[in-house]
């Protein structure tokens, strides 16, 4: 039977895909941010770190942790249990969270020369999708932004989202 007294959990998911994405690995894992992820009610993060170099301290206590892993073949359970996903901008990752129409906040890796990245999250932020921000303003955005106002990606339309990449990458 379960401790009535308990609360329910709130889990972030972090993702940079296969890329590396230290920066924003470090930024969520930092003593601030994760002052702020406990004062908006979350108890757990769950990072996927792909290539990056730096891996996080593991912390576990009674009411938070944070954990990581580097790549699995799929990442829809992690995606799936997520009250608030926190990706790179990378096309696949975003797809994957707005499909399981969950809030997301996109982060863009401003250290990536033309990176196309910005264009994209800069369009489904427009259309009202996500937020989206740098490793800098990540706190600021976490602490302002109104997740609920977030609209789900219209479904079963992935050609509008394929002609959007296209037209974004200057293909079409």
């Amino acid at each position: 039977m379960a401790d009535s007294n308990q609360k329910p959990t709130k889990n972030v998911f972090v993702t940079v895909g296969t890329t590396s994405f230290d920066d924003l690995i470090k930024t969520v894992c930092s003593e601030n941010l994760i002052e702020v992820f406990r004062e908006l009610g979350y108890s757990k993060i769950l990072l996927q770190i792909g290539r990056g170099e730096y891996e996080p301290p593991v912390m576990k206590s009674d009411d938070f942790c944070v954990e990581y892993y580097r790549l699995k073949p799929s990442i829809s359970e992690d995606v799936s249990s997520a009250d608030l996903i926190i990706s790179h901008a990378g096309a696949g990752s975003v797809l994957e969270a707005m499909g399981a129409k969950k809030p997301l906040i996109v982060v863009i890796n401003d250290s990536l020369m033309g990176n196309h990245q910005v264009e994209l999250a800069y369009q489904l932020y427009k259309d009202g999708h996500l937020y989206y921000g740098t490793c800098c303003e990540l706190k600021n955005l976490l602490r302002t932004v109104d997740l609920r106002k977030l609209k789900p990606l219209e479904p079963g339309r992935p050609e509008k989202f394929g002609a959007f990449l296209d037209q974004v990458m200057g293909i079409s």
